[in-house]
């Protein structure tokens, strides 16, 4: 109890350090108390405080103890500290942390949270040599959605093409992420409409997320094949009900095939889990449903069809405009002294303010239009069978 209370206290003045003087990383303190204790929760506890406090900055100066106290720590009989160790000391610049993160990073016979984590820590740090092994890291299935979203912090023209051809052999949730980083750079987003204008791409995948980001870039020649292909506006909010009315049709309809509530789970977990909880499980970047007004069928297409409709207001989206020309799209969830956060429809993102031009608000939800066409007929009747459900079922 009494190391709970000098951890907490010790916390405080950290972060009240940083508040109160820029020029100082309030770290020094801690990483002394480190070096004296040598009780290991008490270590981990310190280091996860530190780290957490340090989330999405970069380039933090070094506590003047840190080389000896990490050589203390790295023969912790706990894993976790010796992990955070080396994540701190990648934050505060060491050469052999990012050596040992980038062969972690390529090690597949560790563990796939330890290289993730490693991905993670160095694409935050800007790894000047993370886009190669990004590249390669396209060919392996574990963590090929993160060096795909991974891949939009770097400009190289090498990027762009890697992921043109690897995209006919990504699945769909890859290439949801693929297109997501190839119109985050007016670069690679002239890149991805020259491959959708050849066909080599099919323009229904652009969910209206991917458009918004392309218009983003204000370019003329990306906004005219947009409007070639989706037209000025996608679809009036009568159209939007002509769908509604339409997909009324096609699930009353049926096909003689009684609607299998695990494949609609499926569908569910493939689909919507990523952002929404339902049952206890699933994501939490967009509301839960599981208490919403499910048994109503025009609520539920309404909300597929027509998010934008009705959107509260954590849930409205913003376009930030990055220093480094990157164009994000996602949901400002915090703000806090150095870093916002902010939740696109793939991930998490700390985005150092120092890195930030601009954020402009929008009135859009971040659950994307034309979900929906993804669905073939009985899938969708699966997951609204699912939806309407009195409770869980179990996967097939």
């Amino acid at each position: 109890m009494k190391n709970f209370f000098v951890v907490l206290m010790a916390l405080v003045l950290f972060m009240q350090d940083i508040v109160s003087s820029p020029e100082s990383n309030g770290i020094d303190e801690l990483v002394e108390l480190l070096g004296v204790s040598s009780d290991s929760q008490f270590q981990l506890d310190i280091l996860k405080g530190i780290l957490d406090a340090l989330k999405g900055q970069r380039d933090v100066k070094e506590p003047k103890d840190w080389p000896q106290v990490v050589k203390f720590l790295n023969e912790s009989s706990l894993d976790e500290v010796r992990e955070i160790s080396h994540l701190l000391s990648l934050k505060f610049g060491s050469q052999g942390a990012f050596e040992n993160m980038r062969n972690e990073l390529v090690n597949k016979s560790i563990s796939y949270e330890k290289r993730k984590r490693a991905l993670g820590a160095l694409s935050d740090a800007k790894d000047l040599k993370l886009p190669a092994l990004l590249i390669d890291l396209l060919d392996d299935e574990a963590l090929q959605q993160q060096a795909i979203l991974a891949l939009a912090a770097f400009d190289k023209p090498e990027i762009s093409a890697a992921i043109l051809s690897h995209f006919p052999k990504l699945k769909l949730q890859a290439r949801q992420y693929a297109l997501s980083t190839m119109a985050s750079r007016l670069t690679y987003a002239v890149e991805l409409i020259t491959a959708i204008d050849k066909k080599t791409i099919d323009s229904k995948l652009l969910t209206a997320e991917v458009v918004r980001q392309l218009r983003a870039h204000n370019d003329t020649n990306i906004n005219r094949e947009l409007d070639r292909l989706w037209g000025i506006s996608r679809s009036s909010t009568q159209a939007k009900l002509d769908e509604i009315e339409k997909y009324k049709r096609i699930l009353g309809k049926g096909n003689g095939e009684p609607n299998n509530l695990s494949n609609g789970r499926v569908v569910f977990n493939r689909f919507c889990a990523s952002c929404h909880k339902f049952y206890g499980q699933g994501g939490e970047i967009g509301p839960d449903i599981t208490g919403a007004d499910r048994k109503n069928l025009h609520y539920i297409l309404s909300n597929i069809i027509d998010p934008n409709a009705e959107i509260p207001s954590d849930y409205r989206t913003s376009i930030i405009r990055m220093k480094d020309n990157r164009i994000l799209f996602g949901v400002v969830r915090s703000r806090e002294i150095n870093t916002i956060k902010l939740v696109t429809s793939s991930e998490v993102l700390f985005l150092p303010k120092r890195d930030i031009l601009k954020i402009d608000s929008q009135n859009f939800s971040i659950m994307p239009e034309g979900l929906i066409r993804f669905f073939n007929d009985q899938e969708l009747r699966d997951l609204i069978s699912y939806l309407r459900g009195k409770g869980q079922v179990p996967l097939p």
